[in-house]
């Protein structure tokens, strides 16, 4: 393990925390419960359900948040706002709000320690794996899309990509008769060596640590033996609980017994009994298409039976079987965030390397939705878009079958519902944003207007024409206390029917 520098987090860094952490809880404010008022130059006037008014430097990343009182604008830190948020969802739901206020703060002290172990820590030489590391922002529209369970920072932070974090997995044995596993599995066993009678079983070391309580009948009575660690690191990805070994090839992902954005990211059993099947259809469609498109397949899981959530582990394809000769693949929540060397920001031909991306990212989903039934989660976490010598895209790359749906599990309308969120409005808004605040005068959204007109479904014309699209309401979900999986939504502009 490359150590992380635990030093506490300067001034400076706390000033750009705050930042950090005001745009996206400034996002869903403005985008759920506030009322935009007219106005001119790059400030833009709320109000405030309880008739309050509040000023930010608009963009995608709003800044500088103010409050109008006795007459003047008055600025108003992170804390200030977190509080004046609180105090509105307070009114306007009824509710308290549980413990999302000390989740919101303990997202911007978690980007403090983050940008301060950023400074002495040595980005990764692959762009793949910097742009998996580059999240610093996060879900632009979450509340608190940074915090790690409000624990200690030296309890989670040698293992945040954030922090450009490497590290080996623990080695554990589980008793042959108390295995619980399902499809391939077998790249965990290239992992190390088991004594006779178990079967090897490797541990994310935050989750072991967090579930030792729980564990340790198992490891007294010896159906559970400690191993040691992998001779090799991993590289923890964008999702936190996914890590990368390149030498492999091999993508692992793990339970996480923390709540990251709406969710504790638990490999649920329900989730993982439903996964082979999910899965094996979204293989399947994506084979029906051929290449460029790809699915990074979720191939099979291992797990302990006395601890089947606890302990699961699910293999993932790796990228090589699938990567066109000299592509670089890269994360598509990555190129809207922003690393060393991403070719959103330095293509020299930004109208033609938005249409290659379209050209990749689109068909794929629409395509897997109508002929095959299959609802990809094709959000920025979940695509990867590859990239050829000059940096424009030649390939799209999905994964994630625990977020897949199948028709008719859910109906068509729902499907594309979800289709329609992930694709559009959480995907294709964010980099046509990022696109457009890089290149200055672009108009992203005829482009993707054409696209979409390109692919016959019938509701393509009602997309292309309505007035709004569906927008995720993240804070709200949180502060009512709704399940992270009942998605809610409301009306958002719709970018494509003006276009």
């Amino acid at each position: 393990m490359e150590r992380v520098d635990l030093t506490p987090p300067t001034a400076e860094a706390g000033r750009r925390a705050d930042a950090y952490a005001a745009a996206p809880l400034l996002n869903c404010l403005l985008r759920e419960v506030a009322e935009p008022l007219p106005g001119v130059g790059d400030r833009r006037v709320h109000r405030l359900p309880d008739g309050r008014l509040l000023r930010v430097r608009a963009g995608r990343r709003p800044a500088e948040p103010e409050v109008f009182a006795a007459g003047a604008w008055r600025r108003i830190g992170h804390t200030e706002l977190v509080k004046l948020v609180g105090e509105e969802l307070r009114r306007h739901t009824g509710l308290p709000g549980g413990d999302l206020p000390a989740e919101m703060i303990d997202s911007r002290d978690a980007v403090a320690a983050l940008l301060t172990a950023r400074e002495r820590a040595t980005a990764p030489a692959d762009p793949y794996l910097r742009s998996e590391q580059s999240l610093l922002t996060g879900h632009p529209c979450h509340p608190a899309p940074k915090a790690r369970g409000g624990g200690p920072v030296a309890s989670w932070l040698p293992y945040a990509p954030e922090a450009h974090a490497r590290f080996g997995l623990v080695l554990l044995g589980v008793r042959e008769d108390q295995v619980a596993e399902e499809g391939d599995t077998t790249a965990l066993d290239a992992l190390g060596t088991a004594p006779p009678g178990y079967r090897l079983l490797p541990a994310h070391p935050w989750q072991l640590g967090l579930v030792a309580g729980d564990l340790a009948p198992a490891f007294a009575d010896g159906r559970l033996l400690r191993l040691g660690t992998t001779g090799f690191d991993t590289w923890p990805t964008a999702a936190v609980r996914t890590v990368y070994e390149p030498r492999r090839d091999l993508f692992l992902k793990f339970s996480l017994d923390v709540r990251i954005t709406n969710d504790i990211r638990r490999l649920w059993r329900h989730d993982l009994c439903r996964l082979r099947r999910t899965d094996l259809a979204a293989g399947h469609a994506f084979a029906a298409m051929g290449p460029p498109a790809a699915w990074l397949s979720d191939r099979g899981y291992r797990t302990a039976a006395f601890a089947f959530e606890e302990l699961a582990v699910l293999v993932r394809d790796g990228l090589r079987g699938h990567l066109l000769p000299g592509a670089t693949p890269l994360l598509a929540a990555g190129l809207a965030e922003g690393f060393d060397g991403n070719p959103l920001a330095a293509t020299a031909d930004p109208a033609g390397w938005w249409e290659a991306y379209l050209r990749h990212v689109v068909p794929p989903v629409l395509t897997a939705f109508d002929d095959h039934g299959v609802v990809v989660e094709a959000h920025l976490q979940n695509t990867l878009v590859a990239v050829d010598g000059t940096g424009t895209p030649v390939q799209a790359l999905f994964r994630d079958a625990e977020g897949a749906k199948l028709l008719p599990d859910v109906t068509r309308a729902a499907g594309w519902e979800r289709l329609v969120y992930c694709l559009v409005v959480n995907h294709l808004t964010e980099i046509a944003a990022a696109l457009a605040e890089h290149h200055p005068g672009l108009e992203p959204w005829p482009a993707a207007r054409r696209e979409l007109a390109r692919h016959d479904l019938p509701e393509i014309p009602a997309l292309l024409g309505a007035p709004t699209l569906p927008g995720k309401t993240n804070l709200l979900l949180r502060w009512t206390g709704a399940d992270g999986a009942e998605a809610r939504y409301l009306p958002l502009p719709n970018p494509l029917a003006g276009a």
